[in-house]
Order: C-alpha cells, then sequence, then structure tokens
C-alpha cells in the first residue's frame, strides 16, 4: 500500500479555486497525488491529518530576503550552517522556498559568494529550500543607493554579468538594476538570453526610461515605491511606469512600514492581484527583538520593528512572510485567496519557476502550510515531509 498522507482542511486556497471541507493526498515521493472532495479521495492514506478548522495553501516564496533570525546571507564565516540554522526558522513563517539575495564590496568576492550558495542549493537544506539566487546589485544607481554602502555599487559591466552567468548557472534567477545606468541595456539583454528574470531597482530614471526598460529586458521591479522615483503628476518616475505597465510585476514589501497602506491599495489596483509580487526583504534582525544587526555592508538598528541605518534610512525589512501575506489581506484589501496567490503563485511565476512551485495541484511537489485564520502557521511540510507542527 502506498503510503499516502491525507490533509484535511476548511479551506484549500489555489489561485484559482478556494475548495471548501475538502482534502490534499501526498504521496511518498513528495508530490501531490490528489486535491479536491473527500468523498472521491483515495480510500488507502496510511495518515490522516484532521484540519477543518485551519486553511491549506502552497507554502510561501520568498523571492528576496537578505536573511533572519540573527541571520544574513555571506555574513560572517559560517555561511553554509547559518544557511541551515535559516532554512529550519523560516518554515515557522510559512515560506517554503526562498531566492537568496546576495550583494558583497567586490566583483571577486561576489562570486566567491555565488559559488558558494550554488553549492549550498545542489546539496539542498533539511527546512526550507533554497530555489535560487538574487543578485541586488552591484548596478544600482548610488543615488538610490538605500541602505546598500555606496563603495560596493558600480556601473554595468558585460563581462563581470558573464562571470555570474557562468557561475550561478540555474540557481541565479533573478538580477536587480537600475536600467540608467551606461551599459545598463546590454548587460539586462546578457541575463534575459540566459533565462535570468531582470528587474528594475534602486532607480534614479525618469518615467520614459524606466517605461522603455519594462518593455524591453526588465520584466519585474524590486519593492516598487521604495528606492526608485515616485510618483508625480507631471513627473511619473519609475513608479508611474509601473503603474501605467501592462505586463509586469511589482514586488511589494507589505509591512506597514516601507509603504503606506493607502499606497498598497492603489498598487493592487493597478497591477492587479495577478501582479502584485509579496517579499518581505528582511534582514537578520527579522523574526528576533530590537537589537544592532549587519547586513550587505552597513550596521542596522531595528527598534519597533523598523530596520534603519543611523541615520534613520530604511534598510530591508524586519518582516515576517506570514505577517506580509496578513497585511495584504487586513490593509491593502486583498482577499484571502489574492494576498496568498501574491506570496504564492506570483513570485514563482515571475522567477519562472512555475514547473514545480506555486500550485496546490496533483502532480506539483507537496511545499505546504496550514493557516489559522490570523495567519498564523501551524504545520509546514516540504517536499511532502512535515518539518514544522504546531498542531
Amino acid at each position: 500500500m502506498a503510503n499516502l498522507v491525507q490533509i484535511n482542511a476548511g479551506m484549500i486556497y489555489t489561485p484559482t479555486a478556494v475548495l471548501k471541507n475538502s482534502c490534499v493526498v501526498v504521496n511518498d515521493a513528495g508530490k501531490i497525488q490528489f486535491v479536491g472532495p473527500r468523498s472521491k479521495a483515495p480510500v488507502d492514506a496510511a495518515k490522516t491529518i484532521q484540519a477543518d478548522h485551519l486553511n491549506l495553501s502552497h507554502g510561501f516564496v520568498d523571492i528576496h530576503v537578505h536573511g533572519g533570525y540573527g541571520i544574513g546571507f555571506g555574513i560572517g564565516s559560517k555561511w553554509e550552517e547559518d544557511l541551515v540554522n535559516y532554512s529550519q526558522w523560516v518554515i515557522k513563517t510559512g515560506v517554503t522556498d526562498f531566492l537568496c539575495s546576495l550583494a558583497a564590496a567586490s566583483h571577486k568576492e561576489l562570486c566567491e559568494m555565488l559559488e558558494a550558495y550554488v553549492g549550498f542549493a545542489e546539496k539542498g537544506l533539511p527546512g526550507a529550500n533554497l530555489a535560487g539566487i538574487h543578485l541586488e546589485g552591484p548596478y544600482l544607481n548610488p543615488e538610490r543607493k538605500g541602505a546598500f554602502n555606496p563603495a560596493w555599487l558600480r556601473t554595468p559591466n558585460i563581462d563581470e554579468a558573464r562571470d555570474f552567468i557562468r557561475i550561478g548557472g540555474k540557481w541565479l534567477k533573478q538580477m536587480t538594476m537600475a536600467p540608467e545606468l551606461p551599459g545598463a541595456l546590454e548587460v539586462a539583454a546578457e541575463f534575459r538570453r540566459a533565462g535570468l528574470t531582470v528587474a528594475l531597482g534602486h532607480s534614479n530614471a525618469d518615467y520614459d526610461t524606466a517605461r522603455e526598460a519594462l518593455k524591453g529586458d526588465f520584466t519585474h521591479v524590486t519593492h516598487t515605491f521604495n528606492a526608485q522615483t515616485g510618483l508625480d503628476h507631471r513627473k511619473p518616475g519609475v513608479v508611474g511606469a509601473v503603474m501605467s505597465s501592462d505586463e509586469i510585476t511589482g514586488e511589494l514589501i507589505a509591512d506597514g512600514i516601507h509603504v503606506n497602506e493607502g499606497a498598497m491599495r492603489v498598487l493592487l489596483r493597478n497591477l492587479g492581484s495577478q501582479r502584485v509580487v509579496l517579499i518581505t526583504d528582511a534582514i537578520p534582525g527579522a523574526g528576533l527583538p530590537d537589537g544592532v544587526y549587519s547586513s550587505i555592508g552597513q550596521t542596522i538598528i531595528v527598534k519597533d520593528g523598523r530596520a534603519t541605518l543611523e541615520n534613520g534610512t530604511l534598510a530591508g525589512s524586519a518582516a515576517m512572510m506570514n505577517h506580509c501575506v496578513r497585511n495584504a489581506h487586513t490593509l491593502a484589501g486583498a482577499t484571502v485567496q489574492e494576498a496568498i496567490r501574491m506570496a504564492t503563485f506570483n513570485p514563482v511565476r515571475a522567477m519562472h519557476m512555475e514547473g514545480q512551485l506555486g500550485l496546490v495541484a496533483t502532480g506539483r511537489k507537496a511545499d505546504l502550510i496550514l493557516l489559522d485564520d490570523d495567519f498564523n502557521v501551524r504545520m509546514t511540510m516540504v517536499n511532502g515531509k512535515i518539518v514544522y507542527s504546531d498542531l
């Protein structure tokens, strides 16, 4: 008899449907064998998880995160140990798959870091999956550097880009760049040809420059509203180019700090729930008490849940993904289904990872979570195995 696990949930959320009083059956290969009414489920399940009071969805996919729970990617000397610990912590926030967002002071250091994290990805992790790597920089505009150390930033270089592509291989998924920098369009085209998602970010571009970039090789926008030119009725800026686009996806840090709830609602109305991508942009202070932390070459102070440099500049977030999903629902006005979609299917589609992730559907990988009505995570399953439970 197959070693099946049946999960009965009050609601099952997919991007296209909300199933009531249904179930998901997971096989011993870590795949979803059945989704639908319990009356039609296979009858030979070896184990049944009764969760009628909880909601089931695909696990959250965070495509822009720098760390959490005291851990920063590429910081210190114990990169692999830290990554293992991070993967075992982040499952408690509902994240089953994530991209490491990396940055470094020099090309040599960034290449070494990239090579190391590719190795970690290929070995696998005990908790959440390392689904790929995101390079945020070094091709960012110093005028919109945000919390980045300006000494880490430089103009785009095609030879450097080819090094990143060669070393990153299939694991390098996303590159954040400012399109107005010299040589940026040529380098963006090189990344796009290699299959990466090129994201517009940390940019001082005007509306026309941003609009042309978003019609070309830039298909995604890094933390919309933050570290980019804003919307003015005579100078629409990057935000105006995002709002007037028809296809691009735009990230949103829905921590209630980076973006006012009114602006969140405007973004959701303009892009729709199909194109907004929730991210945490979290730094090592996420999930920990207020304190002083290090990330992206800077000292970051977390106070009252707000992460800043000493001068008050926002420096990533201390957010956790289940809280961002809750805020997308309670502050931005998304339905529960829409809020979950923005943290599951949308990021997967933006990164071209649709093959296995993002859907609760037959044949898909069983990366699943159970949530209560306040978006607290009660169980996390990765590759068909329960890796966290508070049932």
